[in-house]
């Protein structure tokens, strides 16, 4: 890789992975210090060592740039000693949600770098993570906590919209049935929603730092709110409302996790609410889902913002790799 640096999306696709890969790791070793299940033991194992893989192969390649490696997370941030604060059907839940960020990230960097070294970080990133995926999608399906997305009748043939006034009222009146983007991007609104609240229960339940605390109170709100709004129109549409994950936490009250990573892991849910309703948005063509997904996209940035001033005064959040202020540099 002589003489060739690193691009702009290059840097942050590996700054933000080292970042998210160390704080997911904490998780995994606390979970792994009281899973029993002997099915979903060697999943958590397996996602463990892919993600040291990712941290050692970007830490590699940072090296030898003589770039700063990012503090990130550690064994400082988990406390091992502490009782399980979750399930192992919840831990599994978690394996497959990281896997379902996971695969979306890795595929939208791959389309972002070019250097090799680089590229075949992500490239082999998305095969393991896809195949990791797949074992935990498949130990949900048989143990029965995999809740399918709604279904629907298939269309008897294929029909072409042919007057404006009728694709007006079809695609944008508020009476007409879901299509099925609609309704697949509802159910994982919730879904994500759902595993976003357990989360948040138990952080809430262990946490002693009240600012922190109270935070996290409006958080679960704001996830209980989308499921309300979201199972309603579901609901209203002749589909049975859902609960996707069931409650998986325990009684315990001492925290295994330290509040910076609490308000890191809460900071990157944030983000991935605001991709993702603004992908349903953009799939989504009746009104009414339009003003909804716009209203809790802003109550989620404004949230967002929220958490951010918390973990700036604290001085928990890393900077991003900066540019130099080209205009500071021609005064």
């Amino acid at each position: 890789m002589d003489n060739i640096n690193l691009t702009s999306p290059e840097i942050a696709a590996l700054w933000s992975t080292y970042l998210q890969s160390t704080a997911e790791n904490c998780f995994y070793k606390h979970f792994l210090q009281h899973t029993s299940d002997v099915e979903i033991k060697p999943l958590l194992e397996e996602a463990l060592v892919l993600n040291e893989g990712y941290i050692q192969e970007i830490k590699a390649i940072f090296t030898t740039e003589i770039f700063p490696i990012p503090v990130g997370f550690s064994d400082k941030d988990v406390d091992l000693s502490a009782p399980a604060l979750f399930t192992d059907l919840f831990a599994l839940s978690f394996v497959y949600r990281s896997g379902q960020i996971l695969i979306n990230n890795f595929s939208t960097y791959l389309g972002k770098v070019a250097r090799t070294d680089v590229v075949n970080v992500f490239d082999n990133g998305l095969t393991t993570r896809k195949s990791l995926y797949t074992k935990s999608l498949d130990l949900m399906l048989s143990k029965g906590i995999y809740d399918r997305p709604p279904k629907m009748s298939y269309p008897k043939n294929v029909e072409f919209i042919d007057h404006p006034s009728s694709l007006i009222k079809a695609w944008f009146g508020e009476e007409r049935s879901l299509n099925a983007f609609e309704l697949g991007e509802l159910f994982f609104a919730i879904e994500r929603n759902c595993i976003g609240l357990i989360i948040m229960i138990g952080l809430i339940q262990v946490t002693n730092d009240q600012e922190v605390k109270d935070y996290l109170i409006k958080g679960k709100k704001l996830s209980e709110k989308q499921i309300e709004v979201f199972n309603q129109i579901l609901k209203d549409n002749g589909n049975f409302p859902t609960f996707p994950v069931t409650l998986e936490v325990t009684d315990s009250t001492v925290s295994p996790f330290s509040d910076k990573l609490i308000m890191f892991l809460i900071s990157v849910t944030g983000q991935l609410g605001f991709t993702t309703l603004s992908y349903a948005m953009s799939v989504s063509a009746r009104k009414d889902l339009a003003v909804r997904y716009t209203t809790f996209i802003g109550e989620i940035l404004k949230y967002g913002n929220e958490g951010l001033k918390i973990m700036i005064k604290r001085g928990w959040i890393e900077q991003p790799p900066q540019s130099p202020n080209r205009a500071d540099l021609l005064k």
